[in-house]
């Protein structure tokens, strides 16, 4: 009997199993890394990071002067939109730039005086009250401070 007769066609070589475990370690590792690749960013994306209250309390939104009188800027406050109007007074205001009727991004139109909600035709005015259209409430103020030359919008 040589040394070809001692292995049967259907049974491996001694030497075949570290390399079946290498191969079978590698593919697991691969399908591991292909799953982690596509359930990852699902799971950032459904679960958004969160943001302590202390850190969202109070916000540069500008410099003194980046408005003009009659006109108004959206800034970002926390994962919120923030919106920064300089009435034609001369006196800055800040609000909730979001809609309580769907949520949508309100804006300031200075042809009108007034905050505009562009989905459905929805006006706030100068003090965040409803003035028409179906939002049921007013728009939440928030306080505004000078610090040197920083606009610093903080919640009331």
């Amino acid at each position: 009997m040589d040394s070809s007769e001692s292995t049967s066609p259907g049974h491996p070589s001694p030497s075949s199993p570290p390399r079946r475990r290498f191969l079978n370690a590698f593919l697991g590792g691969g399908t591991f890394a292909l799953l982690g690749a596509i359930f990852y960013p699902v799971l950032r994306f459904i679960l958004p990071p969160e943001i302590s209250e202390a850190a969202t309390s109070s916000v540069t939104a500008g410099q003194v002067g980046d408005l003009k009188p009659g006109s108004g800027k959206v800034f970002r406050f926390g994962n919120q939109p923030g919106l920064l109007v300089m009435t034609a007074a001369g006196q800055y205001k800040a609000f909730s730039a979001v809609c309580p009727h769907l949520q949508c991004t309100v804006q300031y139109r200075a042809d009108m005086s007034q905050i505009w909600c562009a989905c459905h035709n929805g006006t706030f005015n100068l003090n965040g009250q409803v003035v028409s259209g179906p939002p049921p409430k007013g728009l939440e103020e928030y306080q505004v401070d000078l610090r040197g030359t920083e606009i610093v919008v903080s919640k009331a």
